[in-house]
């Protein structure tokens, strides 16, 4: 069971993760909310067959490779905490 501290120390660590965000992942984050329907695995994916040379959806210029690794990282920020960042970032 979460006590109400335990809570309000998750929100505060989340809240911290979100304002240290680059304008880049920012990006990402606001993109799998409105092109990918909030997936990790379906933007991944589209990432990838950009790199194989496969049809694609999206175009995000030659950072893909940095892209997945921030991806990564997001993803596991999520999971860990359980929370959606896309509901808490937006760009500026």
């Amino acid at each position: 069971m979460t006590s109400a501290r335990g809570e309000r120390s998750r929100e505060r660590e989340v809240a911290r993760f979100v304002e240290q965000l680059t304008r880049e992942e920012r990006m990402l984050i606001v993109l799998k909310r409105e092109l990918y329907e909030g997936s990790w695995d379906a933007m991944v994916a589209d990432l990838q067959a950009r790199l194989q040379g496969r049809p694609y959806v999206f175009k995000l210029a030659n950072r893909i490779s940095d892209d997945l690794e921030r991806i990564a990282r997001l993803r596991k920020f999520e999971d860990e905490r359980g929370v959606d960042l896309s509901e808490m970032v937006k760009l500026e």
